[in-house]
């Protein structure tokens, strides 16, 4: 006998066990027949406020379908920020297309705007701008470069959801926006499962098709047209008009996000209120630097990241200082991901008359090695409390 828990903000207490038992009941015609997809990705862009949404299976799979969407192909370019995790990279590439990097702003971590069009050719065809941690990345001036190179931009907003910019919801300001609900995100559908948004018709029916393995009488909502079923149970009917993958997301996975978004809100404030905590503790000390949040922006803190700079001020390298955080009782901390160039699978490769190797974009490759990620899904606000109170005693005993 399944039992709700009391506590409102464990990350499955709402009614995602009724929904999940309702998905698999198909033996009751009314759980059969319900649209589950369809009513998560509704729900979805009515919360986000876009026309349309596409439920995935990743935030990965939906980058793919949004580049593909944008027109990306062989030979193609995709510019992209220089600190972010690999899988950008990874779906241009996939796509024939050639991933382009650009250095990033020191104080917000995102993509410096002022330097990309210096990296624009006649090949290039998309922009992917990361909003990094949960910071919504500046949207504006990007789109305006794009509007006059007539790009295409993707917000990849996986960790920013309910993150706002300039009063709107971060990711639904570019062409198309990406999130992601792996297990660690602001709401999850269980351990994977990604959603593209986008209020232009044309990209949304080329990313569904493209994420539904091509079938043609797909339309940008309410996944595929109704037909009579003696038209598709002729051998003469023809299903498929795009090349496509399988990323649909099934009927489970959208039950347990139906639940989750339930609760997005409490789930993201809570992150914020721990967010707000980290900024307490780590206040007026000179060598732990937290992002620049501009007066138009609104965290959704994903992660609470610093720039550490202790070796330079109190002589005390990164992994001493996340030893000594672990002794006194911390829960440790995530180091920034290598830059995409600099992992194994790209470093030294050669594409487009470029070469992916250290030097490229120095501010991101300095700036890796001192970001400190520190968590922000504690279920229990008072084990975040003593947590945080522990990184602030240590400060303290450092000297700030």
């Amino acid at each position: 006998m399944l039992t709700k828990v009391k506590n409102p903000l464990g990350k499955y207490n709402g009614n995602e066990a009724e929904y999940v038992l309702r998905a698999l009941d198909t033996e009751d015609p009314k759980n059969r027949n319900f649209p589950w997809v369809q009513r998560f990705e509704e729900a979805f862009a009515s919360k986000v406020g876009t026309s349309y949404a596409i439920a995935v299976n990743s935030g990965t799979s939906g980058l793919h379908a949004a580049l593909f969407a944008a027109g990306v192909g062989p030979g193609d370019e995709v510019i992209q920020p220089s600190i972010n995790v690999v899988m950008d990279a990874y779906v241009a590439y996939h796509l024939g297309a050639i991933p382009v990097f650009v250095d990033v702003d020191p104080e917000t971590w995102n993509i410096d705007s002022k330097k990309i069009e210096a990296k624009i050719t006649p090949r290039t065809k998309a922009i992917i701008a990361v909003s990094l941690y949960g910071l919504p990345v500046d949207i504006d001036p990007i789109m305006e470069i794009a509007a006059r190179y007539n790009l295409i931009v993707i917000d990849d907003s996986a960790e920013t959801l309910m993150g706002k910019y300039k009063g709107k919801v971060a990711g639904t300001q570019a062409h198309i926006g990406v999130f992601s609900f792996e297990k660690s995100k602001h709401i999850t559908s269980g351990n994977e499962g990604g959603m593209i948004v986008t209020s232009d018709e044309r990209l949304a029916t080329l990313s569904r098709k493209f994420a539904g393995i091509g079938y043609k009488n797909l339309t940008a909502s309410a996944g595929r047209t109704s037909l009579n079923a003696s038209v598709f149970q002729n051998p003469d009917y023809e299903r498929f008009d795009t090349i496509g993958l399988n990323y649909r997301m099934n009927a489970i996975t959208a039950a347990v996000g139906l639940a989750q978004l339930e609760r997005v809100d409490q789930l993201v404030e809570r992150r914020k209120v721990i967010g707000a905590m980290f900024l307490d503790a780590v206040k007026g000390c000179s060598w732990l630097k937290p992002q620049k949040v501009s007066s138009y922006s609104e965290h959704s803190y994903f992660t609470f990241g610093v720039i550490y700079e202790g070796m330079q001020s109190v002589g005390i390298d990164w992994k001493e200082f996340y030893n000594r955080y672990v002794k006194l009782g911390g829960d440790g901390f995530y180091a920034c991901w290598k830059n995409p160039y600099m992992e194994p699978s790209l470093l030294g490769k050669k594409m487009g008359g470029q070469s992916f190797a250290k030097g490229l974009c120095p501010i991101a490759e300095d700036m890796q090695r001192k970001i400190m990620a520190f968590k922000t899904n504690y279920r229990d606000l008072d084990k975040a409390r003593e947590k945080i109170q522990i990184l602030s005693k240590l400060i303290d005993e450092i000297g700030r």
